[in-house]
């Protein structure tokens, strides 16, 4: 594992890590392929040209990078979770109400072909 992730990994509130542990889990279960790296300061998962970005924040988890085009119909069904163009936000409480389905349905494609 990369360095710089491990040190973000242990950085992590421990509120909020089984949220980011769900997420990293459905995206590298989607796409064991993917190389994990730090960007901005926060993990980037790539495959190909594709990237999702995950940041940990005060709320919860931020995902940057996902596309419109392949959510899974996530955004039509939580709209309230978007915040700017490309961007979700999670609060740990408001994940709980979303299942793993709907999570894979938007970060699996976010890494699609």
């Amino acid at each position: 594992m990369d360095r710089g992730i491990a040190e973000y990994l242990a950085g992590i509130d421990p509120a909020r890590r089984p949220l980011f542990d769900r997420v990293h889990g459905i995206i590298v279960a989607a796409h064991p392929e993917a190389e994990i790296a730090l960007s901005y300061g926060m993990p980037a998962y790539r495959v190909g040209r594709r990237r999702l970005n995950v940041g940990v924040w005060k709320h919860g988890v931020s995902l940057y990078g996902w596309r419109a085009d392949r959510d899974g119909g996530f955004v039509a069904r939580h709209p309230q979770f978007t915040s700017g163009k490309g961007t979700i936000r999670l609060a740990v409480r408001d994940a709980e109400q979303i299942s793993d389905d709907e999570l894979r349905g938007l970060l699996g494609g976010a890494l699609d072909p």
